[in-house]
């Protein structure tokens, strides 16, 4: 295996784009070498470098077509014409529905929409005509989202999820999580810093705290023109032994958000990319800094990845005052295409809090903002503060997520907590720790083992590595002749596989991660042996130096 025939000053220059611009100098590169393997093998591109998953939950999905069916049978009942049709009627509409279903057994997803319906009617005391009815007219798309954050009763099944699956259903006591329903997490973290700015409670300059390595754009939002935070690293950069990370937060780098001027802390839990849920410890740490030092601190806690761990609890369930939430279902459920995300905050909290002790001026300036909204703009949560600036507050009347995609996020969370649910949760589980297993088996390489790992993806210290199997004097000499990306151009350009950067995750330079999500399991095997033979190839060329 040769070295690349890309230049050392262009790696340098290409190191300088976040992971995911850099990914396309590596995809033109391994495309070029399947291209050339072409009667030669079966050799074919791994592109381990994107999480969307190669799974998708078929049952909620076909309970959401089965609903769509019915809903048309309604409209049609209210106003039947060519391709024309009315609003579907809420009164008797239950009764309407349980006819539907027994006259329609052979329907695909209908057995499951009806245990998802008499679910939500047990556990949350909905009347079943006016829950029927919101889902029936929510799943035609005929009306505006009113309420415009989200839909009542779809609010109420979502936040059931949530606290199932990200609090161990032991949610805060008297303290309501509300949610906004957004495009997707991305558009969760967009309206959440946009927001923060515009109600003066972030300002440009402020000190903020991200907990890395994490996901690329909790990095580069910041450093945009329209933030210029101050950025403070929390470092996970334990070791278990010489050569293995832990991609743990050791204690005095937790301790770094003590500091009062510290106003924010944002984290992917489980972590983007060591893809490890937050440990007690950490989160006990956290907890007592609010208590004492940084009563104020604002966190935002991305997880996503939460479900992949099986007793997963969120910073937001135990410090709910403090924390915004954001959760998306593009992951589990396989439906990055949806786009279904949610902000959640808690009714009491002290982003509130701090809006409520602004000065007169301050508050002046806000009341003008929000006074088109209501006769009290002072009165307005922040909560709805995100809705209304997502559509710059002018067009509020036309905001929210698409209903039918609402309905959707309803019935995946109503799915999770059937028995089915739970089976479909074990399987995707199963899924990613057999394909670590089959990259580690291949690689040879060394992990810690930990109970909260998640294993969407994996983050793997090269130079780490380069030091258990052949000692310091390796991996200086790693350090002082190669491009810390260097093994990844090699890579692309000699085998066809294509990883992330870790460095551009805010980890160690000599990091690559790899999504465990998005290619066949035995793929994780040939990609494991191209990385055992790149080290090979490494230590000869280190031996042969001597």
């Amino acid at each position: 295996m040769a070295k690349p025939t890309i230049s050392r000053e262009e790696m340098q220059r290409l190191s300088s784009l976040s992971p995911f611009e850099l990914k396309g100098a590596f995809i033109a590169l391994a495309e070029k070498y399947a291209e050339g393997q072409k009667g030669k093998s079966a050799t074919h591109m791994l592109n381990a470098g994107r999480g969307n998953p190669n799974w998708i939950a078929t049952g909620p999905r076909e309970a959401f077509y089965a609903l769509g069916y019915f809903a048309l049978t309604e409209s049609r009942r209210v106003w039947t014409a060519d391709n024309l049709g009315g609003m579907p009627e809420q009164a008797g509409i239950s009764g309407r529905f349980e006819a539907y279903v027994r006259s329609h057994p052979e329907l695909p997803g209908i057995e499951l929409l009806k245990d998802c319906v008499e679910l939500a009617v047990q556990r949350f005391g909905f009347d079943r005509d006016a829950w029927i009815h919101e889902l029936t007219d929510s799943v035609i798309g005929d009306n505006y989202p009113v309420p415009d954050r989200m839909m009542v009763h779809i609010e109420r099944v979502v936040r059931g999820y949530l606290q199932d699956e990200l609090m161990q259903g032991h949610p805060p006591k008297d303290n309501v999580l509300d949610l906004f329903a957004t495009e997707g997490g991305t558009a969760a973290m967009c309206y959440i810093f946009d927001s923060l700015m515009k109600n003066g409670v972030l300002h440009k300059g402020d000190k903020i705290a991200l907990m890395v390595p994490v996901f690329t754009p909790y990095i580069e939002i910041p450093e945009l023109e329209d933030y210029e935070f101050d950025v403070v690293y929390v470092n996970a950069s334990s070791f278990a032994e010489t050569g293995v990370r832990e991609w743990r937060y050791p204690e005095e780098e937790v301790a770094k958000l003590a500091d009062p001027a510290v106003k924010l802390l944002c984290l992917v839990n489980p972590s983007n990319p060591p893809s490890l849920a937050l440990s007690q410890r950490v989160t006990d740490q956290i907890k007592r800094i609010v208590a004492g030092d940084n009563p104020n601190l604002m966190i935002v806690t991305d997880d996503v990845y939460g479900t992949f761990v099986d007793g997963f609890r969120t910073i937001a369930a135990d410090l709910p005052r403090n924390t915004l939430l954001v959760y998306s279902y593009s992951k589990h459920y396989g439906c990055t295409g949806h786009r279904l995300g949610v902000i959640g905050l808690s009714r009491d909290n002290v982003v509130d809090d701090t809006i409520a002790a602004f000065g007169a001026d301050e508050k002046a300036r806000l009341a003008k903002r929000y006074g088109t909204l209501t006769l009290e703009p002072e009165k307005i949560r922040f909560i709805d503060r995100l809705v209304a600036d997502s559509r710059q507050v002018a067009l509020n009347h036309t905001a929210g997520l698409s209903l039918p995609q609402q309905v959707q996020m309803a019935l995946f969370s109503l799915f999770d907590l059937l028995p089915e649910g739970q089976d479909y949760k074990a399987k995707i589980q199963s899924i990613v720790r057999q394909r670590l297993d089959l990259l580690l088996e291949g690689s040879a390489m060394k992990i810690n083992s930990d109970p909260g790992r998640a294993g969407y993806y994996i983050e793997l210290d090269l130079l780490a590595e380069a030091e258990r199997v052949g000692g310091r004097s390796f991996a200086d000499y790693l350090q002082e002749n190669y491009e810390p990306t260097e093994p990844l151009f090699r890579l692309a350009e000699q085998t066809g596989v294509v990883l992330l950067n870790g460095g551009g995750f805010e980890g160690p330079q000599w990091s690559v991660r790899v999504s465990l999500a998005n290619l066949d399991d035995l793929d994780y095997l040939k990609i494991g042996h191209h990385l055992q033979e790149i080290f090979a190839e490494y230590r000869r060329e280190w031996e042969q130096s001597k």
